[in-house]
């Protein structure tokens, strides 16, 4: 082989100094990362029954104050129907309100962001909002709704509206002004730079504030229901509590936590699918030695 020839041959890439390859885990080594995430939230809840179960027994506190575990999921077992039912209305509820909400929050939160006139004149008002609280205000919903599904729906949307436009706007807000710039000199138009730079960058923060709003879906609907429904997990804890049946009003509130509980993972795989690029996601291929 020649000189020149041996010049041209490009160097084989080999191992940069500090850093060390990783390959991609296997499904042993996610199971076990997935194990170390949940097993301490797992014990924390195995010690909050056996707290609760070790109330009950001593009968520190009287059994119509608090029931037994077993006596909870007794009234689970045998009127899973009833409370099913109830269960589907809140959760209706709660998914409605959320889905308006993140739709409105976020058409919102891109008129602020491009719009500081907007921006100036609508966020006092949504602090107003959200500072009032929505139970003083719910009576009045049913007074203008009536006691249908319209009340613990737009309660719902009241509560998880602010979270979703804030964690919009800031999304929007801290994209890199270099990108901004760069998009601007490539001739890129307004809605091109938005949907290729401003949209994709928010949405880590726009997923942080899903995973707030959805929680607190939940809770608006059961606000709307306490105060006036004839259905719905809310209603379900108050007619336990008006007749002391306290079992039933420890599986209703087990119940409405599960929801919660339910839809933040939900949000939480969502996002892991759609930010798989995000740092915070990704599994790193290298990992520095120094």
């Amino acid at each position: 082989m020649s000189q020149s020839a041996v010049a041209k041959t490009p160097p084989t890439a080999g191992p940069v100094a500090g850093v060390a390859e990783r390959g991609r885990p296997g499904a042993r080594d996610r199971a076990v990362r997935a194990a170390e995430q949940t097993w301490r939230p797992a014990v924390l809840l195995l010690a909050c029954f056996g707290a609760w179960w070790a109330i009950a027994a001593t009968e520190v506190v009287e059994a119509y104050l608090v029931p037994s575990p077993g006596a909870t999921f007794d009234v689970l077992a045998e009127k899973g129907g009833y409370v099913w039912h109830h269960t589907w209305v809140t959760t209706y509820e709660t998914l409605l309100g959320f889905a308006i909400a993140v739709g409105v929050g976020v058409l919102a939160a891109v008129i602020m962001v491009y719009s500081s006139t907007v921006e100036k004149t609508l966020y006092p008002i949504l602090l107003f909002a959200q500072v009032v609280p929505k139970i003083a205000i719910a009576p009045l919903f049913v007074v203008w709704l009536g006691f249908g599904i319209a009340p613990k729906i737009l309660i719902a949307v009241l509560i998880a509206f602010f979270p979703v436009v804030i964690s919009m706007v800031t999304g929007l807000k801290a994209v890199d002004p270099e990108m901004l710039q760069l998009s601007s000199t490539m001739g890129a138009r307004p809605w091109q730079t938005f949907v290729k730079i401003r949209f994709p960058a928010s949405l880590p923060h726009l997923f942080s504030g899903l995973k707030v709003a959805v929680t607190l879906a939940v809770t608006g609907a059961v606000v709307g229901e306490f105060v006036g429904a004839n259905e719905g997990l809310g209603y379900v804890i108050l007619q336990a509590n008006g007749n002391l049946d306290t079992p039933m009003l420890f599986a209703g509130l087990l119940v409405m936590s599960l929801i919660g509980v339910v839809l933040f993972v939900l949000v939480e795989i969502a996002e892991k699918l759609m930010l798989p690029w995000h740092a915070s996601r990704r599994d790193a291929s290298v990992t520095t030695t120094y």
